[in-house]
């Protein structure tokens, strides 16, 4: 087997065979992976917005959001691990809880092609690996499927889509092309507006030099609710085609890229 490693370099061994696995996951789509891998029995805990597969979820204790954790409901469930993500968690909270839980796995996926390896690193840690080589299986078929319609001959004259993928508003942000969203984005020739800002997250305000190198504007069902009435003002507002996406498609990593792939492939046109 390779090495177990997780983000951050450090190295996992696979749990031993018959020991209690007592997993709190603090990040929504791995809980689902999680679960995917048959796991469901095993995770003691989630946040809030750890809401699929809903039937499975419903039973698991939530131990607050994923970032406002509480630290005194996850030391009373004992986990043996803890997995988190760079993005979703914050770095002292992640740092106080490792002080009570013995394995901390922390993830980050960056593009799509990560969840290869984040299907592994879990099944190999929790001994899933028949189950995470099914997953690998069908993100690759999904995955071919999408390339073919990216290069097929209709598609020869096809143009990059200049887009600004918004994620909240009051404060208006968007994500940089550093982030994962931006890269399943890239699959179908959407190009992220270049915030220049440094920041993966940035706030920004409309102006008439941005829009002029917008093609068009993604709002995303989440974080934030986006809704038609959105749609609907900014349309009359910046003069833009707007269209409303789903959040969890294009930025739900782990078991539910499968299906973000699939997503890619309708909004593709294919």
């Amino acid at each position: 087997m390779s090495l177990l490693v997780d983000a951050i370099g450090k190295k996992h061994a696979p749990v031993d065979p018959g020991k209690a696995v007592r997993i709190v996951s603090l990040v929504p789509s791995i809980t689902e992976l999680l679960c995917d891998l048959g796991l469901a029995s095993r995770v003691v805990g989630r946040t809030g917005f750890c809401i699929h597969p809903q039937s499975a979820v419903s039973a698991i204790p939530k131990v607050g959001g994923t970032k406002d954790v509480n630290f005194e409901k996850i030391r009373r469930l004992a986990p043996t691990h803890l997995i988190v993500n760079i993005d979703e968690n914050e770095k002292p909270t992640v740092e106080a809880l490792a002080d009570v839980v013995p394995n901390v796995i922390v993830t980050h996926p960056m593009a799509p092609r990560d969840n290869l390896e984040l299907y592994r690193l879990l099944g190999g840690i929790f001994r899933k690996e028949r189950e995470a080589n099914v997953l690998c299986e069908r993100f690759e078929r999904e995955y071919e499927a999408l390339s073919l319609v990216m290069s097929s001959t209709s598609r020869l004259s096809f143009s990059t889509n200049r887009v600004l993928y918004c994620i909240w508003q009051d404060p208006w942000m968007t994500v940089s092309r550093d982030t994962y969203i931006a890269r399943m984005l890239e699959l179908i020739g959407w190009q992220q507006w270049l915030a220049d800002t440094g920041v993966r997250y940035p706030e920004f305000t409309w102006d008439a030099k941005m829009l002029s190198v917008i093609d068009e504007i993604l709002l995303s069902s989440e974080p934030y609710t986006f809704t038609q009435k959105h749609v609907d003002a900014l349309e009359r507002q910046t003069g833009k085609p707007v269209r409303l996406v789903n959040g969890e498609m294009l930025s739900w990593y782990g078991s539910r890229a499968i299906q973000g792939l699939r997503y890619l492939r309708e909004l593709a046109g294919g």
